[in-house]
């Protein structure tokens, strides 16, 4: 037997009034899913703890069957693991989004979804600038990067606003406030004289795209420990592809291995297709593989209903169609969300998310479409979200 697991992050949401009370994913031409769940078992799990934030981090922790409550520590560590950055004691990283601001509010958590390379250059001139040795600017992908801060404990104490929770808000009401803000106070704000003049800005609005005008700091996170290695807990080799660093971070927490698939980024051009043969091919050789879609999240957080419903129709079309093709009597699949991200709000909620578990073993319990709707109406509800994957690998 062998495993898949399909994330579509974000893809989850609430009824939009102006499009006849219907979520994306009913909106959405999904016949390949649509079959995967009259075929399936349907229902609703909680990816997110009581009480935790509802970020990918704790809500794909779940899905990896791993519990949050024991194994979260911080998003920024695992993304820093993704890039290799070491975390020594004494040290703190936070995440460190290029952030565009107009007129004192929010204007874009990404800078207009910067490319990668334009981004290195503004983190590099950022570390030259602001770096010294307590402060050091990673470049990650697109918007997202990392700053790590040494002797300074205090900042894993601020609070902080992530800038996706934001959107067209005045910022000054959310900078980091409370012990060590002081510092990233003073980052951000120095951060705004480096980048407005920064060559890549000028070209930016040359073009008429949205600028990098400031970093903004958050999920910070100090030294964390190593999780159960997944091939020790569920005796499966097991392999990821994503776009996103926070996702190969805990791929290497745990010990998958991480598939390089030419094609596979964080928004709508990410090759659907290449990204699913690639993780079935990967099943020659392991057990199981994880496929993490980004866009959904991505369109979500940007107020999209158009990108979204495309970005979970190519899922359908280029993934999911591979999926139900390959191997039938020889493959399991989960098809879930992480956890919603509703357009009406632009960032994420700790609510149920709707699954599929499909495959040998698994009969239909009368869910018509893969919908919020269709799943509540099975009343199949997984209240602990890290048994999910016991529930997909059972025998």
């Amino acid at each position: 037997m062998r495993y898949c697991v399909l994330i579509i992050d974000g893809a989850a949401g609430w009824p939009l009034a102006d499009h006849d009370g219907k979520t994306c994913l009913e909106l959405a031409y999904s016949p390949n899913l649509d079959i995967v769940a009259r075929e399936g078992i349907v229902g609703l799990v909680r990816t997110i703890p009581p009480g935790m934030e509802p970020s990918s981090a704790c809500a794909c922790m779940s899905i990896l069957g791993y519990d949050p409550t024991i194994h979260y520590h911080g998003r920024g560590a695992i993304e820093a693991r993704s890039m290799g950055i070491p975390i020594n004691q004494g040290e703190v990283v936070f995440r460190c989004n290029l952030v565009a601001v107009r007129g004192g509010k929010m204007w874009s958590y990404s800078s207009g979804h910067i490319s990668t390379g334009e981004a290195r250059e503004l983190i590099v001139a950022l570390d030259e600038s602001l770096g010294n040795d307590k402060v050091h600017f990673y470049p990650g992908v697109s918007y997202r990067h990392i700053c790590k801060i040494k002797g300074r404990e205090d900042t894993l104490l601020s609070n902080c606003t992530p800038p996706h929770d934001i959107p067209g808000k005045p910022i000054g009401d959310f900078l980091p406030d409370g012990p060590g803000s002081d510092l990233l106070r003073d980052l951000m704000a120095r951060s705004e004289v480096v980048l407005r003049s920064h060559p890549v800005n000028i070209e930016r609005r040359s073009r008429g795209d949205i600028p990098a005008t400031m970093i903004w700091l958050f999920w910070a996170s100090g030294e964390i420990p190593d999780m159960p290695a997944f091939e020790e807990v569920y005796r499966l080799g097991a392999a990821m592809t994503s776009g996103v660093d926070i996702m190969r971070g805990l791929a290497k927490m745990v010990g998958m291995e991480i598939l390089d698939i030419p094609g596979v980024t964080e928004g709508l051009d990410n090759d659907y297709a290449a990204q699913a043969a690639g993780a079935l091919e990967a099943l020659e050789g392991c057990d199981l593989v994880i496929i993490h879609v980004e866009a959904p999240d991505e369109a979500g957080h940007a107020g999209s209903v158009k990108d979204k419903i495309e970005a979970i129709q190519r899922v359908d079309k280029e993934i999911v169609s591979q999926l139900r093709t390959w191997k039938k009597d020889a493959l399991r699949v989960l098809i879930m969300p992480d956890h919603p991200t509703p357009i009406e709000i632009q960032t994420h909620v700790g609510e149920p998310v709707p699954f599929i578990l499909w495959g040998p073993g698994f009969t239909a319990n009368g869910a018509m479409r893969f919908t919020e709707a269709e799943a509540k109406k099975t009343d199949v509800f997984i209240g602990e979200g890290y048994n999910i994957m016991n529930r997909l690998v059972e025998i």
